[in-house]
């Protein structure tokens, strides 16, 4: 089976990568993910924050992007977080001459105001994303949360200005609260292959219908959730979870064992699996969508056991 795939515009030799993360800020593990087979390296994100007020964390990035571009011969992905256009601009082109193959560009923000417009949020996306695609030479992927009113809307407006990817999605580290104290408690959360599903859904959808590649970000801890998110419409799966919690070598079993489903299965190339089971060549995606949301409940009827009135 040919592994091979193109996202953002780079030749790589299979989907598989780590994703942001801090794996990247060691660099023998670094070295590691590429001997375990890494196609690229999607460096930790630099934080808006980060930019504002400490000025030497943006030196050690900067630092750490170059040393990574030195000792491995896979692209090379920087990643910047934030929420608005403030320094970014200036970051995005340091990023671009430190030699980045890349840049992924990580949306994570709350709607917390009542009188912010959903509208506003989704202009401010495509505002930066423009602003940026206009002065930076290097490819632009960018990673979205699934909570937009109308995602496909959104995805279609970065297609147009130019994006080259969209990563979905970014993780929401939600708090819980500890009633003895009253407060909030925080806590890092793992995913796991339930998270993909969510993932299945959008990939699918947005598959076939944009020139902007796809990113399967969260969820994927088999090889099987591999063969899923490829077939939905990903170019790229990226891991992370499953690193931190089973070890580097989690990528290799993955790859190895995605190739030899593909084999068992007739699958010559990637390309060939990708988008299969999208859905791009429904007449009505809204529809299907509602007929399978009806089908679902309609089958939670028939599986519930019958009410005794005890």
């Amino acid at each position: 089976m040919d592994l091979t795939t193109r996202y953002l515009g780079l030749e790589l030799a299979h989907p598989f990568m780590p994703g942001a993360s801090p794996l990247d800020e060691d660099l023998d593990t670094v070295i590691r993910l590429e001997d375990a087979g890494a196609s690229a390296i999607v460096m930790h994100s630099l934080f808006e924050e980060e930019i504002a007020r400490y000025a030497p964390a943006t030196d050690r990035y900067l630092e750490q992007l170059m040393r990574i571009k030195r000792r491995v011969s896979v692209p090379v992905i920087a990643s910047l977080n934030g929420t608005s256009a403030a320094g970014w601009l200036h970051y995005a082109t340091l990023i671009q001459h430190g030699g980045a193959d890349a840049l992924e560009l990580n949306f994570y923000y709350v709607a917390t105001d009542r009188d912010e417009t959903a509208a506003a949020i989704e202009r401010r996306v495509v505002d930066i994303v423009a602003v940026l695609k206009e002065s930076i030479r290097i490819p632009l992927a960018v990673k979205l949360s699934p909570f937009y009113s109308a995602l496909p809307h959104l995805a279609s407006q970065l297609d147009r200005i130019g994006a080259d990817g969209l990563v979905l999605f970014n993780r929401f580290y939600q708090p819980d609260i500890d009633p003895e104290r009253r407060a909030l408690s925080m806590a890092l959360r793992y995913s796991d292959s339930s998270e993909l599903l969510l993932r299945l859904r959008w990939l699918a959808i947005l598959s076939g219908r944009l020139r902007a590649s796809l990113a399967a970000s969260g969820g994927v801890h088999q090889p099987i959730d591999a063969v899923k998110a490829v077939m939905a419409g990903a170019h790229a799966v990226q891991i992370v979870s499953a690193l931190l919690t089973r070890g580097l070598g989690e990528l290799t079993r993955i790859r190895d064992e995605f190739a030899r489903w593909g084999d068992q299965h007739g699958y010559r190339s990637v390309t060939e699996m990708r988008g299969v089971c999208d859905l791009s060549r429904s007449s009505d995606p809204g529809l299907f969508e509602r007929g399978n949301y009806q089908a679902v409940l309609r089958g939670a009827r028939q599986d519930a056991p019958a009410w005794s009135g005890h």
